[in-house]
């Protein structure tokens, strides 16, 4: 493993078609800011249990966002380290059988110490990260969290120590005696779009005159 890697550790290792593994820190950070959540894991009375939740990252630190009812949120506190997988949806690869159909993606799976933020001036500035991560500029437009919501949220910090990506994409790969095949194939691609805004119409809002913000039009591709 290369200074540069994250990978391949014993329990992020890709085992199952290994040419599409990658371990390049720079390829695993860049999938995990461009994916929209997480999921993250832990053992909850016994029972393994997944939770779809925001994520930010900074450096090597991923912050998970979650309520502090949270039960999985609280396993992975307790247990000192958490197991988070993302994954972006690329299309479909379609072949020309069944079998060798796929969908085109790309993920990440991660394992990390963790530690539960409990400074409120540093949750403060992680929860703004929090905001911009989902919509870039957007903190910057909003009122500031008070201390009161701070403190309802859990914000939980994981030191990436172990990690790998996936990343399926490109022709598929048709059995040779399924070339000659007279069945199409390709690849269809997929991608996340944001449509029209609609905004609310109450309180200062009704009266139509608040324009759209600067982050949502950059989101538009309006700016």
């Amino acid at each position: 493993m290369s200074n540069n890697d994250l990978g391949p550790g014993e329990r992020t290792k890709v085992r199952r078609l290994p040419g599409k593994a990658n371990y390049d820190r720079e390829t695993i950070y860049a999938i995990l800011d461009e994916a929209r959540l997480c999921h993250v894991a832990g053992i909850v009375d016994g029972s393994a249990m997944a939770l779809p939740t925001l994520h930010a990252r900074e450096g090597n630190t991923l912050y998970l966002h979650g309520s502090q009812s949270s039960a999985v949120m609280k396993a992975v506190v307790a247990a000192g380290e958490a197991f988070v997988t993302v994954t972006l949806y690329d299309g479909l690869r379609l072949a020309r059988s069944g079998f060798e159909s796929s969908i085109a993606y790309r993920s990440v799976a991660l394992f990390g110490p963790t530690v539960e933020l409990t400074d409120l001036a540093e949750k403060s500035r992680i929860l703004d990260m929090f905001v911009d991560a989902i919509l870039p500029g957007r903190a910057s437009e909003v009122r500031s969290m008070n201390e009161r919501e701070v403190n309802l949220t859990m914000v939980v910090a994981v030191d990436i120590t172990e990690a790998s990506a996936k990343i399926s994409s490109g022709p598929t790969e048709d059995f040779p005696e399924d070339i000659d095949l007279p069945i199409w194939s390709g690849t269809v691609p997929a991608a996340l779009i944001f449509t029209n805004p609609i905004a609310n119409v109450d309180g200062a809002m009704a009266s139509g005159e608040i324009p759209v913000p600067a982050s949502v039009q950059r989101l538009l591709g309006q700016q």
